[in-house]
């Protein structure tokens, strides 16, 4: 699948240009509030899913920042964690963490412990990890992340097998706006602003039917309250009015 990353908030004419050119996916700023001018919105991912097409949300506030470490990978763990429940990004999805320079070998384990410390900050969600091939295999050596964006800069023309998503070119200008182009081949962690049905009614209803016989088989109150509140969840999760 096409996809493009751009630090633009996307807006309903600009996302209708992209759909119209082929690409189906958009990676945003999970970033906090001060960095406003590149910061991915609840609006903006509603519009991007109502047009059809997948997010994949990634943190930078700077492009060396992993070099931090632990301390850093905390702070912006916690900060990524935050955006994404106030966004609505649903959980099991991935959050990507960005090495954005050329790293060394000398500052491999300051990434590793600043992904791990990340990861910690994020319960529910994957960690993902953007950089060049070197990075993106020895993170995936050293098991800290869960899915891998690569970019060609700095791979000096490698291609890990890891990778979800490759980033095959850089600040080109399309409907209006600069962005980068990208390729994905699956287990990306995608998401978007559906809410998706977590049963189906059919199977809801043979669940209540069992509910509403074990209903009229008590007279405790108690219980029928009960029996009632759980057939009503079931109603919710699979779509349906309660009653």
């Amino acid at each position: 699948m096409k996809g493009i990353d751009c630090s633009t908030p996307l807006n309903a004419a600009t996302i209708k240009s992209l759909v119209a050119a082929g690409i189906g996916f958009a990676c945003r700023y999970l970033v906090p509030e001060q960095y406003a001018w590149k910061r991915l919105t609840r609006s903006e991912a509603e519009c991007i899913t109502a047009a059809g097409m997948q997010i994949m949300s990634v943190f930078e506030t700077s492009a060396s920042r992993p070099i931090g470490g632990a301390a850093a990978g905390q702070e912006d763990g916690a900060a990524a964690y935050k955006e994404a429940q106030l966004i609505g990004q649903p959980i099991g999805t991935a959050i990507y963490f960005a090495v954005d320079y050329d790293a060394q070998p000398a500052d491999y384990n300051a990434i590793e412990t600043y992904l791990r410390a990340a990861g910690e900050q994020i319960p529910g969600y994957a960690v993902g990890v953007y950089g060049s091939y070197a990075v993106i295999e020895e993170m995936a050596r050293w098991e800290v992340a869960k899915h891998f964006w690569q970019t060609y800069a700095w791979s000096c023309g490698q291609k890990s097998q890891k990778t979800n998503v490759y980033q095959y070119k850089n600040d080109v200008s399309m409907v209006g706006i600069c962005i980068d182009l990208n390729e994905s081949f699956g287990n990306e962690g995608f998401w978007n602003t559906e809410v998706k049905k977590k049963m189906s009614a059919e199977d809801a209803n043979k669940i209540i039917a069992f509910l509403s016989a074990a209903w009229r088989a008590t007279e405790c109150l108690a219980a029928r309250d009960e029996f009632h509140r759980l057939a009503n969840e079931l109603r919710k999760v699979s779509g349906q009015a309660e009653e």
